[in-house]
């Protein structure tokens, strides 16, 4: 039975800068951007919920992927020279622009994050914070699909800029 489509609205809790003004030459992964650095502005009305987070050393971001165009159901991911179904994929144009990465939190001073490992453009709207935690996250006998012919790509692979 299909169900009535409803609105879904998010607001955003802060903003995420980084030294990555264009999607051109953004790193695609987070743990190919091991030299990036940049910080996380919390908005006034949310820092209370940064207490204890200073614990962690990799963070969670889900992030509106605000430069992101119309989305299309098949695309040509960054790995590969085939159109690819958008859900096997990580492009960010999609029917909910929502991107999610894992960076290694620095330090934390009021309502600022300072992070390494981004691979996320300057100005971008963050939604949530998760902590990382391996014992919850990481999966052991896992499948890449048609990643596992192109995951060699990844360590040299940017952004070109073709999904804004």
């Amino acid at each position: 039975m299909k169900q009535a489509q409803r609105p879904i609205s998010y607001s955003q809790i802060g903003v995420i800068h980084s030294p990555f003004t264009k999607a051109a030459g953004t790193p695609i992964q987070s743990n190919t951007a091991r030299n990036a650095e940049g910080n996380i502005e919390i908005f006034k009305e949310y820092s209370a919920g940064l207490d204890d987070l200073d614990g962690f050393s990799h963070i969670m971001l889900l992030y509106h992927c605000h430069l992101a165009g119309d989305f299309q159901l098949k695309v040509k991911p960054f790995m590969d020279d085939l159109k690819r179904g958008v859900f096997s994929t990580r492009a960010p144009k999609r029917p909910n622009p929502i991107g999610i990465s894992v960076v290694r939190l620095v330090r934390i001073e009021g309502n600022i994050l300072y992070i390494r490992e981004l691979d996320i453009i300057d100005g971008t709207p963050l939604l949530d914070i998760k902590p990382y935690v391996p014992e919850f996250d990481r999966r052991d006998k896992v499948r890449i699909g048609w990643l596992a012919n192109n995951i060699g790509k990844l360590p040299t692979s940017k952004d070109d800029g073709r999904f804004i």
